[in-house]
């Protein structure tokens, strides 16, 4: 089944964000080699934990190509999560505008683009239709 433009972006969306948090766990993997970290293993955990989040943003994207509603629901999560780090950071002085503006930003679209890849499939989903309704 041919997936429509709006899954699509949605799919690109959610991989680029992936790709984007998979980088950062590298600079920080990076950072915590240097010997600047206060403890090493909170470090390499974090950094562990933060590759497992940007797999699953990339598994999201592909299952949203998929068109399953597990992938849908997670991107979902993960785009509300999004969102709130971005606001929470504008309590940081100074502001890191790009940081919250690229975020937020991201984070806007693929849930409005996963909450329209949603109603779209959704209703295309067989398990949402009753066999005596017809």
């Amino acid at each position: 089944m041919r997936r429509s433009g709006v899954a699509l972006a949605a799919a690109v969306v959610l991989m680029a964000e992936g790709v984007a948090l998979g980088v950062v766990s590298l600079l920080e993997l990076f950072a915590l080699t240097s010997g600047r970290a206060s403890s090493t293993p909170t470090g390499a955990a974090l950094v562990v934990l933060t590759l497992i989040g940007a797999a699953a943003l990339v598994a999201f994207g592909f299952g949203v190509l998929r068109g399953v509603s597990w992938a849908r629901s997670g991107g979902i999560l993960f785009q509300v999560i999004a969102i709130a780090l971005a606001l929470s950071s504008l309590s940081l002085q100074p502001v890191p505008w790009t940081f919250t503006l690229g975020l937020g930003v991201a984070g806007v679209a693929g849930l409005v683009l996963l909450i329209l890849t949603a109603r779209r499939e959704g209703g295309s989903d067989p398990r949402t239709h009753r066999p005596d309704a017809d």
